[in-house]
């Protein structure tokens, strides 16, 4: 009977492929006595693997390809390159992944091919492979594509590990993500760290907002007096997807509330978000479920938010189920946008790409979404009115409209902290169905939607264009996203504050969490950043630039701290030097932008009618000097609304740029702000001259573990020019990512190594796209 065994002598063949290894000075093809081991976090475990595999980083030629084992767990696949690799300081590092690691979660598509039988799979959870694959591909939700061959590796083995990874990718049940048995793990580990059996919310400082004390906070910081924090929905006993604690207008009783929610979707009653300084307020809705009751309903609600303001304004209502695009308009767009920044080749010429980037529609709703914002901003601000946004469900358009108008209008989002507290409260409490619309379980792929990434990217345009008024970084942002496909945090799992308590509640029987634990202790939100990253690599969040709360200046040798007014989110005051007026210096042209910003805020503008108020609020600002600490109002010009090329094109080793980008920059004024705050470490030091003695201030500074920056100041002797591991994809490598056929030399190529799409908004002012 005919036998394999006579094949085994065959295996070091495949070893001439590999550099071979010096013993005693000779030459040898044996194995390396490296292991090739993942690291693993408590309770994760290997579930299948497969050696001598390839990863293929071009697809032209084999000559960059590395060589290692392929492994996948309940948590990860991990590629472990067969020769360790070189310390490098290009890239972030990440404390629970490595650079070749994808979480299951993060896993979009996986393809097999048998490149000999020409056949292709794309392979769910509990299905069968009838081929051998001599390839995997694996299409990332962070927007990586990994191609791995089997070319010397053993095809039973290779079809296994592409099923096992198949089937860990699809968890039939939410309780089987990794984060569950991880942080079980981890709390029973940490015993020792407890203080009398518990353990408080540590250094979190982001307000979680599962509490009354966090919403009282904001009630007061805002001063919405005409508001009070209510536990009517205590215990989840009006609406599921609400959390337990609203604010709602003092004029409300618990009892009208009761009454007035079984009107609403899922008896959603309106939820406060934010007080502007002048009274108004503004408040998110569901729509109302009877049209029989919905004028009587809507007149109540409108007359107690009238009573809540100072001067009983009027009430605005903005239905955006009617002016804004859909979930599905959404996520066709992303798709679009992502096949031509990932997929598609770089084979067309730079204009053509650039339009394709504009067919995709991405960008057309990015200003979609900022124009609608700024419009409700002059409803606070300019008609010192209260706004209602309205969506049937008020889960989803009405986070991002929500979030867009607050970061405009409030300097306190425009912080770290108060950004994620803004996320927290607005997204995470208010019930934004994350597992859903992240696909988690890939369950359904019609509700499937990047409405959060939608926001960042939001955000990220107004960095782009107020970058000193932000304390956080386009890295920050980039990481965030990256924390969606992560599922130890709790912050992106679920989609309600009740599923979120009902499945940690049942996770904490289980796993023996004595009863009254705070599950922010045992299933932490994300925004504890150290389980991710060193305290090092978390300075990358720290803008150089902020002009915030708490920076400072020194003037005439003294250590001053910027504050401000009370009320400077009015448009009436502004603050800034007059030598820069909205992020342009004097004499540079600002008459065809706020012409543009005019009409994209009001398509049917024209200068032969009379100017209407908001024509002349939003030409008011313009033609006034920005106040960092104060209102904002995104430019909407296609030449200032840009493609983010941090997050699109990161992984994309064609468009990296070495030595180029916009981290040049902010490496020398991480540097320059590194120098100036050792120099006022050093003047807080100095004690001044006393009799006989002088003292000296420290040479150094503060400890580098103080430093807030991640570039430090430099030496005098050291060469000014940025160092070499510095590129436009920094923080993050392309490398390891699939380059794609055909590229070197092709206009697109040449264009994104230093043509135009790399310059600021600025130089482009008047170009047209």
């Amino acid at each position: 009977m005919f036998s394999v065994k006579p094949m085994k002598p065959m295996k070091p063949t495949f070893k001439s492929y590999l550099p071979p290894v010096q013993t005693d000075g000779k030459k040898t093809f044996e194995p390396p006595i490296r292991k090739l081991e993942p690291k693993l976090l408590p309770g994760e475990i290997v579930v299948n693997e497969v050696n001598f595999v390839r990863k293929c980083i071009s697809s032209d030629s084999s000559r960059d390809d590395l060589w290692g084992k392929l492994i996948c767990t309940n948590f990860k696949v991990s590629f472990i390159l067969q020769d360790a690799p070189p310390k490098q300081k290009s890239h972030l590092s990440h404390l629970l992944l490595g650079e070749h690691d994808i979480p299951l979660t993060c896993l979009e598509q996986v393809v097999t091919v048998n490149d000999t039988k020409g056949k292709k799979k794309v392979l769910g959870s509990n299905q069968k492979l009838k081929f051998n694959p001599t390839e995997l591909i694996l299409y990332c939700k962070d927007l990586r594509i990994m191609r791995f061959c089997f070319d010397e590796a053993g095809p039973e083995s290779a079809k296994k590990v592409c099923l096992a990874i198949a089937h860990y990718s699809h968890p039939a049940d939410l309780h089987l993500l990794f984060g569950f048995e991880y942080q079980g793990r981890r709390y029973h580990e940490s015993k020792g760290d407890r203080v009398n059996g518990s353990t408080p919310r540590g250094g979190l400082q982001t307000p979680i907002f599962d509490r009354p004390s966090d919403w009282d906070r904001e009630v007061k910081r805002t001063s919405a007096s005409g508001w009070r924090v209510c536990s009517v929905n205590e215990s989840y006993a009006i609406s599921e997807s609400l959390p337990e604690y609203v604010v709602v207008p003092v004029s409300l009783a618990d009892q009208d509330l009761k009454q007035y929610s079984i009107f609403f979707n899922d008896n959603r009653i309106p939820l406060w978000c934010w007080n502007h300084p002048n009274g108004s307020a503004l408040v998110r809705m569901a729509s109302i479920s009877d049209p029989l009751q919905q004028r009587k309903i809507e007149q109540r609600i409108f007359t107690a938010i009238t009573k809540s303001h100072p001067q009983r304004s009027d009430v605005f209502k903005s239905d955006l189920d009617k002016c804004l695009p859909d979930i599905q308009d959404i996520q066709c767009a992303f798709v679009k946008v992502r096949h031509i920044c990932v997929i598609d080749p770089f084979e067309e010429s730079e204009e053509r790409w650039l339009t394709s980037i504009e067919n995709s529609r991405w960008l057309e709703h990015v200003r979609a979404f900022l124009k609608h914002s700024a419009e409700i901003v002059y409803t606070l601000d300019g008609k010192n009115s209260s706004v209602i946004l309205q969506e049937e469900e008020d889960r989803d358009l009405n986070c991002v409209v929500s979030s867009l108008v607050q970061l405009m209008l409030d300097p306190q989002y425009r912080s770290l902290t108060g950004f994620q507290s803004l996320v927290q409260k607005e997204w995470v409490m208010a019930g934004h169905r994350f597992l859903d619309r992240c696909n988690h379980l890939k369950k359904n792929d019609k509700v499937e939607s990047p409405l959060f990434m939608l926001f960042l990217d939001c955000v990220w345009q107004m960095i782009n264009q107020y970058p000193a008024a932000f304390e956080f970084t386009e890295t920050y942002l980039t990481v965030l996203s990256d924390s969606m496909w992560i599922p130890l945090f709790s912050t992106f799992l679920f989609n309600s504050s009740k599923q979120r308590t009902k499945h940690l509640t049942d996770f904490a029987k289980i796993k023996a969490i004595p009863q009254g634990e705070d599950q922010v202790v045992f299933f932490p939100p994300v925004w504890d950043w150290s389980k991710q990253f060193s305290t090092k690599d978390q300075t990358l969040f720290n803008n150089p630039m902020y002009v915030g709360k708490g920076a400072a200046c020194v003037q005439n040798g003294g250590v001053k701290t910027f504050t401000r007014a009370k009320k400077t989110y009015s448009s009436s005051v502004r603050a800034s030097p007059a030598s820069q007026r909205n992020g342009l210096r004097v004499g540079e042209d600002t008459l065809t932008r706020r012409a543009s910003l005019l009409s994209e805020l009001k398509p049917d503008f024209s200068t032969v009618k009379e100017e209407s108020p908001a024509e002349r609020f939003f030409r008011d600002w313009f033609s006034q000097p920005t106040d960092q600490q104060g209102l904002l109002i995104p430019l909407l010009i296609p030449s200032h609304v840009a493609l983010w090329k941090l997050y699109f094109l990161r992984w994309v080793p064609e468009a990296c740029i070495p030595k180029g980008g916009s981290i040049t920059a902010y490496h020398k004024l991480s540097q320059l702000v590194d120098e100036i705050e050792i120099l006022q470490s050093q003047l807080r030091q100095y004690k001044g001259p006393s009799p006989g003695s002088m003292p000296l201030p420290s040479p150094h500074g503060p400890p580098l573990t103080q430093r807030r920056m991640y570039f430090k100041a430099s030496p005098q002797n050291d060469p000014p020019t940025p160092p070499d591991f510095l590129n436009s994809s920094f923080p993050f490598t392309p490398v390891g990512n699939l380059c794609r056929r055909s590229i070197h030399g092709t206009p697109i190529s040449k264009f994104l190594n230093g043509a135009r799409i790399w310059l600021s908004t600025e130089t482009l002012s008047n170009d047209t796209v």
